[in-house]
């Protein structure tokens, strides 16, 4: 059983919907202590960094217990961010800090070539995968995935994929059992999918 967490910064309603494509049993719980019947858990989220501020110590211990018991985290969008250090876009808000470094906002103009472009970042891109992962398996890189939103996660050591818009950011995060996408799975076609079928490879 899945463990998808309202913090009131997301439409739940299609990662519903791409999970019980994948085959697997969901629920939102109502509070921190729900989180302890989950088998693993995704926070997913879109908008603005500080709606994460209702994650607190009650939702971040229940989080660490079920991590500690071994079943995974996915965090989506807003939800990677989230795993970071924090963000500038709200920079009084502590992310779960799980992955070093602040998240910050997209260029308007390209440092490369100071072509101005479009902020927030909304769209078809592609992965590049550096190392291998469980995440991607099965996927190649240069696959494509969908994006919005205007915030982006650094280059960090959990990094097993980037993105390229104006600047280069981490579009994916493994490290044991915590994983993140900056893309949206459930909007990603079948790349999506499959992404969302490994990660549900680890809580089987």
């Amino acid at each position: 059983m899945i463990a998808l967490v309202d913090y009131g910064a997301g439409n739940l309603t299609s990662v519903r919907k791409a999970l019980a494509a994948v085959g697997a049993a969901v629920y939102t719980p109502a509070a921190a202590a729900d989180v302890k019947r989950a088998s693993g858990v995704i926070v997913p989220g879109v908008g603005h960094f500080g709606s994460t501020r209702t994650l607190d110590q009650a939702w971040r211990h229940a989080i660490l217990e079920r991590l500690d018991a071994g079943m995974p985290l996915l965090g989506i969008c807003v939800g990677l961010q989230w795993l970071f250090s924090g963000s500038t876009e709200a920079p009084d808000v502590p992310g779960f800090g799980v992955c070093q470094g602040m998240c910050d906002r997209l260029p308007d103009v390209t440092p490369v070539t100071g072509a101005r472009q479009k902020v927030p970042h909304v769209g078809w891109n592609t992965l590049t995968m550096p190392r291998p992962s469980a995440l991607f398996h099965g996927i190649a890189s240069g696959a494509h995935v969908y994006f919005t939103h205007s915030f982006a996660a650094p280059l960090a050591r959990a990094s097993v994929a980037t993105t390229s818009y104006g600047v280069e950011f981490t579009a994916a995060v493994e490290d044991g059992l915590i994983s993140g996408v900056q893309f949206h799975p459930e909007k990603s076609g079948q790349v999506g999918l499959q992404v969302l079928r490994n990660w549900l490879g680890q809580v089987r």
